[in-house]
């Protein structure tokens, strides 16, 4: 049977995480998170994305900053109640008020222990902001 032009292939399983980016948050989804169908929001999982990538963002912020962009946000696979969901990031660019982060999402599902599925993949652009939610310069520089 062949994809319909229309619908993603099957991430391959892994069996190993990526070892080139950090680990930045671990998540379960629960019952509470799915649709009607049973799969989790994506909302949900764009709302954790947000959080993952502003651990990577907040050290060069180094105080308040919003999310100002969502580059790129693709969903690879559909993300089940149960999966242990692994959220891993690196930063892409530093500007002068604005930092950019890649954010990777993989699922360890629940009845495959140990074996992984690339689920998400995005590209956030965070704004370092003042008290008055002004943007301001971003206090540090790439390592």
């Amino acid at each position: 049977m062949s994809a319909s032009p229309h619908t993603t292939p099957p991430s391959p399983t892994l069996l190993a995480l990526p070892t080139d980016e950090e680990l930045v948050l671990k998540v379960i989804p629960m019952p509470r998170d799915c649709n009607a169908n049973g799969d989790i929001f994506g909302g949900w999982v764009m709302a954790q994305v947000d959080l993952a990538g502003a651990v990577i963002a907040a050290p060069y912020a180094d105080g308040r900053m919003a999310t100002v962009a969502v580059n790129e946000f693709i969903f690879k696979q559909p993300v089940r109640v149960g999966d242990i969901l692994s959220f891993f990031g690196k930063l892409v660019r530093i500007g002068r008020t604005s930092i950019t982060v890649k954010i990777e999402v993989y699922a360890e599902r629940f009845r495959a222990q140990g074996q992984y599925t690339k689920v998400t993949e995005a590209s956030l652009t965070y704004v370092a902001i003042d008290d008055n939610g002004k943007p301001r310069p971003v206090s540090k520089s790439a390592p």
